[in-house]
């Protein structure tokens, strides 16, 4: 069952940095794939493989833009793992960027209704634990605001009033499966997250620092 929460969040993701191996490269494909307001990046050469944990997902209003988006992605260097296409929930593709980020690009709706517009209604940083019970109380106890939580399934926070991403939790083997990737990987998540709170570490390792 589905429980909500419409308290304002006392701690919020304020920021997402990916940290990659080529800095301006990366900017290079972000600017190009629409998505550059929404990220900062960070030079980083922290060993990392297979699968990073995490999932950049974009929320838009019909098939034609989720198939824009997936065309800049590709022409500006991303690979898709998985096509677009229909399914019991929408329309929907994913894509991995040169960097090794996963981004997937969703809609609701089946049928489209109008031109690509390249808008973004929002975008979910959906990461990927062993215990979504237990690290959503982590991250209460952090400060954070639970907005929705689908028992042991799903939970998503309270985003704050200058939040560009909302912040979610997915069981890591599910959301691996969603994308289309092997659930295996060591590392770096190569991901730090900011906070209107101090630093910390939840236990699936993905790192917070106050935001700049």
């Amino acid at each position: 069952m589905a429980t909500t929460a419409s308290t304002a969040a006392v701690t919020s993701l304020a920021s997402v940095t990916l940290e990659v191996a080529d800095v301006e490269a990366a900017r290079r494909f972000y600017c190009a794939f629409g998505v550059d307001t929404y990220v900062t990046l960070r030079a980083s050469e922290a060993h990392s493989t297979g699968f990073r944990g995490f999932t950049l997902a974009l929320t838009v209003s019909r098939p034609a833009i989720v198939d824009g988006f997936i065309g800049a992605a590709v022409d500006a260097g991303a690979t898709v793992l998985k096509p677009a296409a229909k399914s019991l929930w929408g329309y929907s593709g994913v894509v991995q960027a040169p960097d090794g980020t996963i981004w997937k690009i969703a809609t609701s709706e089946k049928k489209d209704t109008g031109p690509d517009t390249r808008e973004i209604d929002q975008i979910v940083l959906l990461i990927g634990v062993e215990d979504v019970k237990a690290i959503r109380q982590f991250y209460v106890g952090r400060g954070l605001s639970v907005a929705k939580s689908f028992g042991g399934k799903y939970a998503e926070f309270a985003a704050g009033p200058s939040s560009p991403v909302r912040l979610a939790l997915y069981k890591r083997r599910a959301l691996a499966k969603d994308l289309g990737v092997p659930v295996d990987g060591t590392g770096s998540h190569r991901l730090v997250l900011g906070s209107t709170a101090g630093a910390f570490t939840d236990p699936d390792g993905f790192a917070w620092e106050p935001a700049a």
